[in-house]
């Protein structure tokens, strides 16, 4: 018996498809288990995967991480193994820039079977339309019980993404993260709907937001956050959502939003790498991504399963009502210190949105930091 590990991120959406897949994997394939585990979306976003290659065989990691990857030589390239058919396929079907987003130093790190970016989400019972511009929303936040997740992390998932639905340009060089005029105008339309906000959004993820949302007195729309499926599934909690695209801030239409969802990866240490590329392949083609990945409970990231009606019905459209948003997302820089940056900048940010910092002395400290995390590179 061939006994895999794997290791993934703790919500139905991260753990539950890749138990459903790995029991079919091995049913497929007789002699052959896959044994996963799974760590707080805290821990996952801050991914150590130094630590991990030497213990598990397969790795669910988020793109920003592949710098690192890269670097240290712990994972397998995927190019060049024998599965360039299946590379190429997956590489058609990607959901926007799901698949170049493992790509790095010209190697496949990983393969897309997640795809995500911050779109917005309602209550079908008290919103009928959700705000297409980020002024509806400030508009909706003045007089409705709306939620908004500003944790440190996604404070700077939500200034990003403005910046980036606006075309702003971001992260173009290693000296600047973005304009002062334009980071100004990102903040000030944040702070407009920040300040009518209950003080738990500053400590919330977007599935605290979705919890939230869930219950039968919660919050009824909210404007930028990663999409999970989950929430839209008729008996997943007491109250289904529906989601839509990420609001635009000005006349920049869908657009922006920052790329986020999952990869498989193969770690370069275990003594199954064969074994574990071909899972990897199949879970990330699109037979799997549409039939047991989604089934069990995944949100694909292979366009076979965004584009399904039957998929498409059983999540009140969740698919094509949020494709433009992933379609137009922007990509994260990847390199070494990227992560460092991502931690320390939101910090800066969550402490502005709560009134702490004035706008000016934010946007320096940004760029200092961003600036400073290429001395890891």
């Amino acid at each position: 018996m061939i006994s895999l590990q794997g290791m993934t991120w703790d919500h139905p959406r991260g753990y539950d498809p890749m138990m459903a897949t790995s029991s079919q994997f091995a049913e497929n394939n007789p002699g052959v288990e896959i044994q996963w585990e799974k760590r707080s979306l805290a821990d996952f976003e801050a991914l150590p995967i130094e630590e991990m290659a030497g213990r598990f065989d397969l790795m669910v990691i988020d793109h920003p991480h592949v710098g690192s990857v890269a670097k240290n030589g712990l994972l397998a390239a995927l190019d060049g193994i024998g599965f360039d058919r299946e590379l190429a396929a997956i590489e058609a079907g990607s959901v926007g820039p799901s698949f170049r987003s493992y790509v790095f130093e010209g190697h496949q790190w990983a393969l897309p079977i997640d795809a995500a970016a911050p779109v917005s989400a309602y209550r079908p019972d008290a919103v009928d339309t959700p705000p297409e511009t980020w002024d509806a929303v400030i508009k909706l936040a003045e007089k409705s019980s709306i939620i908004l997740p500003l944790n440190p992390v996604h404070s700077l998932m939500a200034f990003l993404g403005l910046a980036a639905n606006c075309k702003f340009a971001l992260a173009t060089g290693p000296d600047r993260l973005i304009g002062k005029e334009d980071g100004k105008r990102v903040l000030e339309a944040l702070s407009a709907v920040a300040r009518h906000l209950p003080e738990a959004c500053f400590s919330m993820n977007p599935i605290d937001a979705y919890e939230a949302m869930s219950q039968p007195d919660g919050p009824v729309y909210c404007p930028h956050g990663y999409g999970y499926v989950s929430y839209a599934l008729d008996g997943f909690r007491e109250r289904v959502l529906h989601f839509a695209d990420f609001p635009a801030l000005g006349n920049a239409g869908i657009g922006g939003s920052v790329l986020g969802g999952t990869g498989i990866a193969v770690s370069n240490l275990s003594k199954h790498r064969d074994i574990a590329a071909r899972y990897a392949f199949w879970v990330a083609g699109a037979d799997c991504q549409a039939g047991p990945f989604f089934a069990g409970g995944g949100q694909p990231g292979h366009a076979s399963a965004w584009e399904d009606d039957h998929i498409n019905t059983a999540t009140h459209g969740f698919f094509r009502n949020t494709r433009q948003s992933l379609e137009n997302a922007w990509l994260r820089p990847r390199h070494d210190g990227y992560l460092g940056f991502q931690e320390r900048a939101g910090v800066f940010l969550n402490a502005h949105l709560r009134g702490e910092a004035d706008a000016s002395a934010t946007l320096n400290q940004l760029d200092t930091i961003y600036r400073d995390s290429f001395e890891y590179d």
